[in-house]
């Protein structure tokens, strides 16, 4: 199948397809005579699991690592936990993180009053302007 066959059966765009190639993330699939990528079950494969990978937030790097490990029949599972484990912690500071801000928008938020009046606590938050500290 061409790349956009390939694109097709896995969700992975032609233009992802052509980056991962680019870095070394799979392999080149084989060309015809006019230079067109074909790609076979196992590049679709493969490009099936990179997707899946990405979907779950994994980097390209951690991708790399999983990919790898995948591929190799001799690993012990006690990589591929490792990999997942790490990205699990990094993904929960994350949340947390997200969490925070939404906690301190909300509180922004309420204390605007939303009229038509200029004075706003959320610009005056982001330009680093604080009530107690205004003016002085």
């Amino acid at each position: 199948m061409n790349i956009g066959e390939a694109s097709n059966a896995t969700g992975v765009s032609a233009k992802m397809i052509r980056y991962y190639e680019s870095i070394g993330l799979i392999r080149a699939p084989l060309r015809t005579g006019s230079n067109y990528r074909v790609y076979g079950e196992d590049e679709v494969h493969v490009l099936r699991f990179v997707k899946r990978a990405r979907t779950l937030g994994f980097s390209v790097e951690e991708t790399a690592t999983l990919l790898g490990l995948w591929q190799d029949k001799t690993r012990a599972s006690a990589e591929v936990k490792e990999v997942a484990t790490s990205h699990i912690e990094a993904l929960e500071t994350k949340i947390a993180e997200l969490q925070g801000m939404v906690k301190t928008l909300k509180h922004l938020a309420h204390c605007c009053g939303g009229d038509n009046r200029p004075d706003c606590p959320i610009l005056d938050d982001l330009a680093g302007e604080h009530p107690t500290t205004k003016g002085h």
